[in-house]
């Protein structure tokens, strides 16, 4: 997922940047509201984390300003400001949660998980797709082939991970290409689509087996099916 931060302070910019990163998260980070509005008018991002002190604009009229432009990207305010008053006017003027200064990496990204699942109307922190299962809390992917089956662990690397997490957010619906490419980097990674299509070409190889295909849609990108069986009783890839 590709996160947009908005912290004037570098070096506060700097260690959220860092957590989030290893968390395996995209992020872009800005120092002004001003370049917030920018960027958001050309790319897109799953989450904007926004901080309220800001220079010439704060935070506030941001995320009011981001709203007016038809924006719908999920925002986290962050803050030093604790009063009551600013927690209302924050979540009034479009913000969708409000974390205050300082904050435990953790909280931080159960709230980011919690928004994501609120954008994507998903309920559980458990994304699954036949017998594929990614818990997007613990970041264990598994395969659950029954019910009272242990289940089998299946091993990704951060860019899998987020490849895979993007694909089951979608399924049954396919993948845009161009979108995935931007989840899995920032300004300062420049990934071309070929990578795009080597994570594909890995995390085929390890969901085909199971039955679950991964199927390209010429000119859109990819989507999850369920292998059919063939007639010798194994699967095949759908046509």
């Amino acid at each position: 997922m590709r996160l947009l931060l908005v912290e004037d302070d570098v070096m506060v910019a700097s260690g959220i940047k860092l957590g989030l990163t290893d968390a395996g998260y995209a992020v872009d980070w800005v120092g002004s509201a001003e370049r917030a509005i920018e960027v958001s008018r050309s790319e897109a991002f799953d989450v904007a984390i926004i901080d309220l002190g800001l220079p010439s604009m704060d935070g506030l009229a941001l995320t009011q300003r981001l709203r007016k432009e038809g924006h719908a990207v999920p925002v986290l305010i962050l803050t030093a400001r604790d009063a009551l008053h600013d927690r209302v006017q924050g979540l009034d003027m479009g913000a969708d949660d409000y974390m205050v200064k300082p904050f435990e990496l953790p909280e931080l990204l159960a709230r980011l998980r919690a928004l994501l699942r609120r954008s994507q109307a998903a309920t559980s922190a458990v994304l699954s797709f036949g017998p594929l299962e990614l818990d997007t809390a613990t970041r264990l992917a598994c395969i659950r082939l029954a019910a009272n089956a242990p289940p089998l662990p299946i091993e990704l690397g951060p860019r899998e991970w987020t490849v895979m997490e993007y694909l089951l957010i979608n399924a049954p619906k396919p993948a845009n290409k161009d979108k995935l490419l931007q989840a899995l980097t920032g300004w300062d990674k420049e990934i071309t689509p070929n990578a795009v299509e080597v994570y594909i070409s890995r995390l085929r190889g390890k969901l085909e087996p199971h039955g679950i295909a991964l199927r390209s849609i010429r000119g859109f990108g990819y989507r999850l099916e369920l292998a059919v069986p063939d007639e010798g009783g194994g699967s095949g890839t759908p046509s």
